[in-house]
């Protein structure tokens, strides 16, 4: 499921245009004015599709800076759905998209789950890009792991990255360098997240 998300623009050039919204609404702080203040922050935020998706990732990589998880309560309302740890679930999208909706990978993957388009429709996922469907895609998608792999996270989320035939064919992860750092990483970001360990995760 994982691969690298195509890079799009100048993220300098995001992350400074984020500043500029932000200084917008400090400024806009008092005023009475408001239909003026619209009419700037429209005129700043006409930006190309490409330019608006980095701005976007930027945007929910500063609020989980900040403390705050983008699209919490639909990956709480996954993870309740399929039985999962709802850190394991944030960890893997953090891992598969950094929160950006409008992800893509040159392999075809799509979305907050990175979910390729035949794994998509098999989950009655149809429209990739919509982050209700693809959070509660994905993750139906870890939970089926999950159980087929005996609760092992480790394993369901090499069978997420690489295929559950690759984890049955090696008995294991993968020598897969990607997948072994995919195993690695989601994990840590579970920790960040609330999962205890990953003997402690699991459906």
């Amino acid at each position: 499921m994982s691969a690298p998300v195509e890079g799009v623009g100048s993220a300098t050039a995001a992350v400074a245009r984020v500043a500029e919204l932000q200084a917008l609404i400090a400024d806009a702080g008092g005023r009475s004015n408001t239909d003026g203040f619209s009419a700037q922050l429209a005129t700043a935020t006409a930006v190309p599709g490409p330019a608006r998706a980095l701005m976007g990732s930027a945007v929910a990589s500063a609020s989980a800076g900040a403390g705050t998880t983008p699209f919490a309560a639909e990956i709480e309302s996954a993870a309740t759905r399929y039985g999962i740890d709802p850190s394991l679930l944030t960890g893997l999208i953090r891992a598969e998209s950094n929160f950006d909706p409008d992800a893509g990978s040159p392999a075809g993957a799509q979305g907050l789950t990175q979910l390729m388009p035949e794994t998509a429709r098999s989950l009655g996922v149809t429209d990739p890009t919509n982050p209700a469907e693809s959070i509660d895609g994905g993750a139906r998608f870890l939970s089926e792991q999950l159980r087929a792999f005996g609760g092992d996270p480790e394993l369901a989320l090499a069978a997420y990255n690489a295929g559950p035939g690759a984890v049955q064919q090696y008995g294991g992860v993968p020598p897969y360098a990607e997948t072994q750092a995919y195993v690695k990483r989601v994990l840590g970001y579970a920790a960040e997240y609330g999962g205890a360990s990953a003997a402690g995760l699991g459906a």
